[in-house]
Parts: structure tokens; sequence; C-alpha cells
């Protein structure tokens, strides 16, 4: 089998060991005789499945019992919606900090809803390069809630402190680095997050949501789209998306053996020093994201020129290292060195840079 090394942005590397298990399992799930993606979502097989995905995540990120874990579908996109028809309230507006693409997306779905936005903070004057001042915020007590996205994999940046937001819930986007990194969740009144990054496969939406914001929830809302209906049923209403919810449990599994999150942000970190020291150091590559907020997900960086960016994701993909092309948002080069993504795999995409860079 050729070695290949994925940096696609989502949906994107997953663990080895994981995908080896998945493979074993895939025909003959501990012996039944069928494969679990066949299962029924009621069945004591699946319901063992769920309930220890759960509790994984519990686990790993420390969540209390004054939260609610949801495994719902529709990607982050729907939740742009489902987050302000649940949780807003009526004469008061919604905070947005606008750190690029997905917190844009997330004010215009609100909008379309009727709410009012205030927009504590706009990074569009700096090309959404970096996040600053965050310490000195001032986030007006009558929100409804503030809405910030916790890595943006277009620009590369990422917030490295959490606003202070004191009586307003803080709604966060972490789809691009939950469980990359130690966070408290008690922080946040809700948290959102698309599988298809760090911890399965594309199809399953978890989030995280303290209790006292369930009584926001309006009876009026169609019934898929109320978080009381989910929460209630236990992620079971209809049928969830079975198979991306097995993988995340293998996945949070395999982040329990490493040591859990407090081990993968170790290494994440260095796996993030070693690919900027290089593109620092090299005088021919150039990052895009300012240094303070560079996200240890996304690594953004440009060549001299755009031939010599299409050339080197063209080269690279024959050298087994696939998904460097940089978002058609913004052009360039991008590297996603996700949780799945070995050391090994940076250090080979190094060496590419390296020898590309001697040849061009």
């Amino acid at each position: 089998m050729k070695e290949v090394f994925n940096f696609n942005a989502g949906p994107a590397a997953l663990p080895a060991a994981v995908m080896r298990q998945a493979q074993a399992e895939f025909v003959d799930y501990k012996g039944c005789g069928y494969g679990i993606i066949e299962e029924s979502h009621r069945a004591p097989q699946f319901d063992e499945i769920i309930q220890a995905a759960e509790a994984n995540l519990r686990t790993l990120m420390g969540i209390s019992e004054e939260y609610d874990v949801l495994f719902l579908q529709g990607g982050a996109s729907l939740q742009f919606a489902m987050i302000p028809m649940n949780i807003a309230l009526p004469g008061h507006k919604i905070g947005f900090c606008n750190t690029g693409e997905w917190s844009s997306k997330a004010m215009k779905e609100a909008s379309i809803l009727g709410a009012e936005i205030e927009l504590l903070y706009d990074g569009a004057a700096n090309g959404f390069s970096r996040i600053e001042g965050i310490e000195a915020w001032e986030v007006p007590q009558n929100l409804a809630y503030l809405h910030i996205c916790a890595n943006n994999t277009i620009y590369g940046t990422q917030y490295k402190q959490f606003p202070k937001t004191g009586q307003v819930p803080l709604v966060c986007d972490m789809s691009s680095d939950i469980m990359s990194r130690q966070v408290d969740v008690n922080k946040f009144g809700l948290i959102f997050a698309g599988a298809q990054k760090n911890i399965g496969p594309a199809g399953l939406t978890l989030v995280i949501i303290r209790k006292d914001l369930l009584q926001r929830v309006p009876e009026g809302l169609p019934t898929m789209l109320r978080y009381t209906t989910h929460c209630k049923s236990k992620s079971l209403f209809n049928t969830p998306p079975t198979f991306a919810i097995y993988m995340l449990r293998l996945i949070s599994d395999w982040l329990i053996e490493l040591g859990g999150i407090e081990a993968m942000q170790k290494i994440n970190d260095k796996k993030a020093a070693l690919l900027y020291d290089y593109v620092d150091g090299s005088g021919y590559y150039r990052g895009t994201a300012d240094k303070a907020s560079r996200s240890n997900m996304n690594v953004c960086f440009r060549l001299p020129n755009e031939e010599l960016e299409k050339q080197f994701v063209k080269e690279a993909k024959e050298a087994g290292l696939i998904g460097l092309k940089g978002h058609r948002a913004v052009g360039g080069c991008r590297a996603s060195i996700y949780n799945a993504v070995p050391q090994k795999g940076v250090e080979r995409l190094v060496e590419f840079m390296q020898q590309f860079a001697a040849k061009n």
C-alpha cells in the first residue's frame, strides 16, 4: 500500500489505528455476523456505542452534568441557523466576532432569521490575518449570546484565549480544533463542531449545550430543529448517523489511550512548531497569518508566485502528500495538521518543501 499523508482541511485524515480497527469490524462487528453500519439504532449493540461515545467525550473534555451532549446531522452550517432559532431572545441582539468565512456565514443565517446583530470585532480590516485585542473586548451584558469561531481553516488563525463574556453565554464553533487542545467547557454556553476534521467522518455534528439554555427553546419550532427534542430522546429521535458515531467512539478511545487531550495538545504543538519554524526560516515560503494568531491546525503559506504554488501542489501529490491546495477564497497553500496527522507526515512535508525550494 502506498504511503500517503493527508493534509486535507476536511473531510480529513483519520487515525490509522482507528481505520484498521473499523476495517476489521466492518463486516463482522464483535462476532455478530454483520457490520455495525447495518445495525438498528435501537439495538443494544448501538446503544452501547452511543453511550460509550458520550462517556468518552465527557471524560476527555471534562463535560459536567450541567451540559447535554448531542449527536446531530446537518453539519456546522445547520447550527448557524439552529442556534439563533433555539437560544436567541426577543428584543436582544446577538453578538458576533467576525474572524472570517465561518463566522460571517453564521451572521448571515442569524440575519435571515430576523436577528439584530452587534459586531464586537471585525477582522476584515486586517484581511483576517490575526485576532487581536481580545482582552479589551467589552461584551454588552444584554446580548442573547456571543458567537465566535475558535479556529479559521481558511485563513489559518486561532483564538489563543477566549473572550470573557460575563453573564452572556459564549457560543463557539469548534469544528476544526475540537479535542486538539485543552479547553474549559464551563466557559461556554454552547459548543458545536462538524466531526469531519478531528473527531470522525463527515455526517456527524456534535453539540454540547448548557442545560439552562434549553429553557429558551420556542415550542413553535419544527420538531427536528429543537434542541429539546434531541436532548429528551438522547439523540435518538430519528435515525442518527450511526457509523459516524461508531467512528467517533473509536477515535475517542484512541485519544484516551494516547493520554487524553493534554497529550494530544503536546503532539500538536510540536507538529505546528516544526512546520512554522521551517516556513519562517526558509526565505522561500511565507506564512499568511500573524504569528500571535497562527492556527495549530491549518498552516497557510504562500510561495513566490501562483505558478510555483500550482507546481508545488502537483509535485507534492505525486510524492504522497495530498490536500495542500489553499482554499479557493484565498489561494496559496495550506497544510491541515489535525490530530490524526502523524509527526512523520509533517516531517516528510518539511523535507519535500526543502527539496522543492532547492530546485525552484
